[in-house]
């Protein structure tokens, strides 16, 4: 089996940049023609791979700040992904659907209450156990 891993690596590598090559916009690549790229990666797979990943495609660094979007004040969106408790948008839409949701529940009399505190069918009678 391990006879097979430098055919796997080279697969994967392969594999990888062939799709990364496919996917990036024509302008970021560099040196030369998309398709160029494309048919040096199959049609001489471990330099075509090697060359595409080191010297073909233009790599953007996002700024320590993570947001690619060049600064400013603006109240443009965010072009990188924030998780759902970070983001002010998603808490505010979040906090309407609960207002909205409270609202929408009055005492419509039906929540199986006698008005003792306690709901039908519990199992505490008052007795201490």
């Amino acid at each position: 089996m391990l006879r097979y891993l430098p055919l796997m690596v080279l697969l994967g590598v392969v594999i990888y940049a062939l799709i990364d090559c496919a996917t990036t916009k024509k302008e970021d690549a560099k040196h030369l023609p998309k398709i160029v790229w494309i048919l040096l990666i199959v049609l001489f797979p471990l330099l075509g791979s090697i060359g595409w990943l080191i010297a073909g495609r233009n790599r953007r660094h996002l700024p320590a700040g993570g947001s690619g979007g060049g600064g400013g004040t603006g109240g443009g969106r965010r072009s990188t992904w924030v998780a759902p408790d970070d983001n002010p948008e998603f808490l505010r839409k979040l906090g309407d659907e609960n207002a909205k949701d409270d609202e929408g529940k009055g005492d419509d009399g039906d929540d199986e209450s006698d008005g003792d505190g306690k709901r039908d069918g519990d199992p505490d009678d008052g007795r201490a156990p």
